[in-house]
């Protein structure tokens, strides 16, 4: 069962700041699209604080049947469309993907991927990620490049499936915070700056397959 028109979404947004990824913000769904919700601006209940959104941004949401059952999914924001009012644009779920057993955290799943990175255009390099999620991921580094929070990276991802067959997807991302390690490496953690829809999908399906394989272990 999908979320329809006029019901209410409660939604959570992913932040580095953990206070901010665990309010609950709460949404109507104002239209509906073949693969999108048009949703109203979420708005934080009992403070009436609207929370702007980006392109981009990874949401945990859940519904409530008339039976009082919470439904919860995965999504993002895909843009916007002005109408009488602002409306934001969210990726309609998948059937499977719904369930009512709550998902706390966002799809994000750990695995060690090849990553090419470029900096400024010219300094090139290659990591290797930590986890990978439908909205920024994380990766190993060397200390010796130039990156801090803030930084943008032009990324090209090798995601490979479970029949055996290998993509890639292409993005520019945002550092939102560099970690030292003892190993004298960094932990980059970045978010999607700038990514087709299609190379979304691309990191999206590759979570979903990896976490079917953690279930089944």
């Amino acid at each position: 069962m999908l979320p329809t028109i006029n019901q209410f979404l409660y939604l959570q947004i992913a932040s580095s700041d953990e206070e901010e990824a665990a309010l609950e913000y709460k949404s109507r769904i104002a239209d509906s699209a073949a693969d999108e919700l048009l949703i109203d601006i979420p708005i934080l209940e009992g403070t009436g604080r609207y929370k702007r959104l980006y392109l981009g941004d990874e949401i945990s949401a859940y519904y409530m049947t008339q039976e009082g059952v919470k439904h919860y999914f995965n999504t993002h924001v895909l843009g916007f469309r002005e109408d009488a009012v602002r409306l934001v644009r969210i990726r309609k779920p998948e059937p499977d993907s719904v369930t009512k057993i709550q998902r706390r955290h966002f799809l994000r799943v750990a695995a060690e991927l090849e990553i090419a990175i470029t900096l400024s255009g010219s300094v090139r390099f290659i990591g290797v990620t930590d986890d990978v999620g439908g909205g920024g991921i994380s990766f190993m580094a060397d200390a010796k490049w130039p990156i801090k929070t803030g930084t943008e990276l032009d990324c090209w991802l090798l995601v490979p499936y479970r029949n055996g067959s290998v993509d890639h997807a292409q993005f520019k991302a945002e550092v939102v915070r560099v970690k030292p390690l003892e190993n004298g490496k960094h932990q980059i953690m970045a978010k999607f700056a700038k990514i087709a829809d299609g190379e979304r999908q691309r990191i999206i399906r590759f979570c979903f397959e990896r976490q079917l394989d953690f279930r089944k272990q």
